[in-house]
């Protein structure tokens, strides 16, 4: 992930670490603001028939899948670019895909289910707790978790596979799944921030920063099925 151009954050003073870091999570966070924008600006607008054949329709929910994968891949390769513009085009673009993704759950607990702002609290309460404290386990024990990245890389393989199965023949993938995906998303934040510590460079901070929102929204959403799943 480094560049010959500029040294890794790992290399860097103390000083350069601290700005490094603080863009980085300053950026997490006004994605996530944006995010959370962008989604109350979506139930307005996006007629109640379209979010509901989003929730219904398997292969239009493949559809969506499919897109958001390849758009996914896209958004990455643009937040590493040179051209800090290009990069912001990434994160912009990912926001967004989140955004559709996030549409139909968060509609049904929202409108659909009873109690669905205590959900959306409880869950959004969960997700930082769980973040913060992955992320103070990393920066505290300094430990190099590049190792999880074959596991990582074949649970999310397996976990697409699955979703994939039970959008074409409707079964329910239950439970003991989304808790799996929660630990597959604690394992990528784990991954990512040892990265940030010590394979990023210092002008990597939207890429970086990327690779966070992108694993903390898997957590959420995982998170918010298990709720839901409770009622």
């Amino acid at each position: 992930m480094s560049d010959n151009f500029f040294p890794t954050v790992f290399e860097s003073t103390q000083a350069e670490k601290v700005v490094f870091y603080k863009k980085t999570y300053l950026h997490v966070a006004l994605s996530i603001l944006t995010f959370v924008i962008l989604e109350a600006i979506l139930i307005k607008i996006v007629p109640e028939e379209l979010i509901v054949a989003m929730m219904g329709s398997r292969l239009l929910w493949l559809a969506i899948i499919g897109g958001f994968w390849l758009l996914s891949i896209v958004a990455g390769k643009f937040s590493v670019s040179v051209d800090r513009n290009t990069q912001y085009a990434g994160l912009g673009l990912y926001i967004i895909i989140e955004s559709i993704i996030f549409l139909p759950m968060i509609y049904m607990i929202m409108y659909l289910s009873d109690g669905g702002t205590e959900v959306m609290t409880q869950a959004a309460i969960i997700t930082l707790f769980l973040f913060s404290a992955l992320t103070a386990v990393a920066f505290l024990s300094k430990k190099d978790f590049s190792f999880l990245r074959s596991g990582i890389i074949f649970g999310g393989f397996i976990s697409l596979g699955l979703i994939v199965a039970g959008a074409l023949f409707g079964f329910n993938l239950g439970l003991w799944f989304s808790v799996g995906m929660v630990v597959l998303a604690g394992a990528s934040i784990l991954y990512q921030t040892s990265n940030i510590i010590n394979k990023y460079n210092n002008e990597q901070y939207v890429g970086a920063s990327l690779e966070l929102f992108a694993s903390i929204m898997l957590l959420f959403w995982y998170v918010l099925r298990i709720l839901n799943s409770r009622k």
